[in-house]
């Protein structure tokens, strides 16, 4: 355990942005799933539907920093060529 009073602050911090970050992530899966799942049940307009809030998503984490750039572009690329190959 930290004795120095700004470690002590520095690992509070530290836990409020893991848990921030960890629930972003989260969130960013789920959406990531529920495209998935829409594919995988060949439901066109549900897949569009959820590519649109997964995207919406992605773009909120990687404007916060929790992806990088090209990390979130690669997500929304594969997701988008998913619904576009059962349309």
């Amino acid at each position: 355990m930290a004795n120095i009073k700004s470690a002590k602050k520095r690992i509070k911090v530290i836990e409020k942005k893991t848990a921030r970050n960890k629930a972003i992530r989260s969130r960013v899966k789920t959406s990531i799933k529920k495209v998935e799942a829409a594919v995988a049940a060949k439901d066109v307009q549900t897949a569009k539907t959820a590519l649109k809030v997964a995207t919406s998503d992605i773009a909120k984490a990687t404007k916060k920093g929790i992806y990088h750039k090209n990390n979130a572009s690669r997500k929304v690329s594969r997701l988008a060529s998913l619904v576009n190959s059962i349309a």
